[in-house]
């Protein structure tokens, strides 16, 4: 990702990079750090702050943290645990992650990404966790286990796709966006069947 970016292209990466952080925020730190230290993303000067995620020390917490998520999302129920403790974490990650991508010359903008990267990400988080509260009703662990794990490629693809084709990020945060809102409406409607029990009207 070479030259300067427009508008379009900042928001796109900011917001699809908020809206994943609410999935898989260790990973989205530790992705984009690996990514710039091996020279796959290279960054614009604005988008310089981003270089303290390629630091060995940060690069090392966010890989511990992923593992430990990477665990702990594929245990039935410890999954919700993981996600209840992580439903401040996440956003303020993500509007952290969304502040770094925006020209800091501009603070009004700034504080714009702050805020909707928080939103976004706590959204995300709310969708991803609503989803997967749904999955924790079915009997066996294999279905956790696939959701977990295309959690985690989707979340890679989709955030390397969103650095590397910045054009495209923004069509890759719109679709997080619809497909976030539609997990919540999903987990609304199953999670209410689920808890209204069975029909006693017959």
């Amino acid at each position: 990702m070479t030259g300067q970016l427009g508008i379009i292209e900042i928001l796109g990466i900011a917001g699809s990079v908020s809206l994943l952080s609410g999935w898989r925020l260790y990973l989205c730190v530790l992705a984009t750090g690996a990514a710039m230290r091996l020279g796959v993303l290279p960054l614009p000067e604005h988008l310089a702050a981003l270089q303290i995620l390629a630091n060995p020390w940060v690069m090392g917490a966010a890989g511990l943290a992923a593992v430990l998520e990477f665990f702990a999302d594929k245990v039935m129920w410890l999954d919700t645990v993981w996600d209840t403790i992580h439903t401040l974490v996440r956003p303020l990650g993500g509007a952290l992650l969304a502040l770094a991508v925006v020209d800091p010359s501009d603070p009004a903008t700034q504080a714009i990404a702050f805020i909707l990267g928080g939103g976004a990400s706590l959204l995300a988080h709310g969708g991803k966790a609503g989803a997967r509260a749904v999955v924790n009703t079915s009997p066996e662990p294999f279905s956790n286990i696939a959701v977990s794990t295309a959690e985690d490629v989707v979340t890679g693809g989709l955030l390397f796709l969103a650095y590397q084709y910045p054009i495209a990020a923004g069509g890759i945060a719109l679709a997080l966006l619809a497909l976030t809102v539609w997990l919540l409406l999903l987990a609304r409607r199953v999670l209410k069947r689920v808890f209204a029990g069975p029909d006693r009207t017959s």
